[in-house]
């Protein structure tokens, strides 16, 4: 399932938050913790994690990779090891063009 686009307001979101952004759960959120060294989010000393901006980017890449281009968790891994800064940049890319080709959606059903 795609990831619902939503503007970043916050400096931290807990974990549900994130799960809801997302559509997953809070334990895969943990086990990608767990898969990736990139994604480590901040915990309070009660041990409550707090995802920062840099996070849900990381996050957003990791879950580009493996639900919508159907990287194994191994090959998402090699993939960022290697090429990170431009893996992100294609994700971004990518992210431009279906934000246009909804805007032009949305301008073909008005006419």
């Amino acid at each position: 399932m795609p990831y619902k686009e939503k503007i970043i307001e916050k400096q931290y979101y807990s974990i549900g938050e994130v799960g809801q952004m997302f559509d997953v759960t809070p334990g895969l959120l943990r086990y990608y913790e767990q898969e990736f060294e990139l994604l480590r989010p901040r915990k309070t000393q009660g041990g409550t994690r707090r995802y920062s901006v840099r996070d849900l980017e990381i996050f957003k890449l990791i879950f580009h990779l493996v639900k919508e281009r159907g990287y194994t968790l191994e090959g998402a891994r090699e993939m960022l090891k290697h090429n990170a800064e431009q893996q992100r940049e294609r994700f971004e890319i990518i992210r431009k063009l279906e934000r246009v080709k909804k805007f032009l959606l949305e301008v073909k059903e008005r006419l």
